[in-house]
């Protein structure tokens, strides 16, 4: 008698969605960043400010971090120096709705990725997110 077995169980593959950081203090921006950016595929947590986001817990899972320029408490670009600290090569992108030319060469001084002015926030934001993670995954 000839025993035919079951072909073995096939686990499900393993897909982890990027993680995304948003930081920003306009509750409207972070309702439509989040849908923007879950819609592309990416996991997304959000803040209401910098501290919030320093005080999280998992911080160092994100893959990348989407920080707003102007917000009460701390600036996004002296975030973006704390977390550079503490998560060494997360990527950050600043987003601003006040163009000014000195935050771009502050931001890079702080190892701010990216700049982009709001409200241009769409498909060129997930292009430069997607971008961001793939130069650091190299």
């Amino acid at each position: 008698m000839i025993e035919i077995s079951a072909p073995p169980e096939r686990l499900p593959s393993p897909t982890t969605k990027p993680t995304v950081f948003v930081v920003d203090d306009d509750a409207a921006v972070l309702g439509s960043l989040r849908f923007l950016l879950e819609t592309d595929g990416f996991a997304v947590r959000t803040f209401r400010n910098g501290t919030a986001l320093l005080n999280a817990r998992g911080a160092p899972e994100a893959d990348c971090f989407v920080i707003d320029y102007k917000m009460p408490d701390i600036n996004g670009i002296d975030l973006a120096g704390r977390l550079r600290q503490s998560n060494g090569d997360t990527p950050v992108i600043l987003i601003t709705g006040y163009p000014d030319s000195n935050i771009s060469a502050r931001a890079a001084a702080a190892g701010v990725k990216d700049v982009i002015l709001k409200p241009l926030l769409d498909e060129n934001l997930i292009k430069r997110i997607r971008r961001a993670i793939q130069d650091r995954s190299r």
